[in-house]
């Protein structure tokens, strides 16, 4: 699984009401536009438009149904964006750790200065 950083899947994760969606989505199995915009403030058509990104980056799969189509949450990809979040939060870690190591010697090395 790769953890590069894919700026179009987390793009399309950036958006609090796709976030909200794809919750949506998770919780009921599967979901129409229609139903999910009666769940939403916004349009019918802003809910496909916004799901027409989140299928775009694989986070959705639609499947023809009659006149609708039934969206649901393609969860290898949701993973692939766990493993990245996981994977940057890891990196920002390693180098929040370093800067306070680097902080802390500062500060040693000024504690050692005034007490000569």
């Amino acid at each position: 699984m790769s953890t590069a950083v894919d700026d179009d899947l987390w793009s399309a994760i950036g958006d609090p009401l796709r976030r909200t969606m794809i919750d949506l989505l998770l919780a009921g199995g599967s979901g129409t536009a229609t139903s999910l915009s009666e769940r939403l403030p916004v349009t019918r058509q802003a809910v496909s438009k916004h799901l027409a990104v989140l299928d775009r980056v694989g986070l959705v799969h639609a499947a023809p149904a009659g006149r609708e189509r039934h969206y649901q949450v393609d969860e290898a990809q949701l993973a692939r964006a766990a493993a990245q979040m996981s994977a940057v939060g890891a990196t920002w870690d390693a180098r929040l750790r370093r800067i306070r190591r680097i902080a802390e010697a500062i500060e040693h090395n000024r504690n050692d200065n005034q007490g000569e």
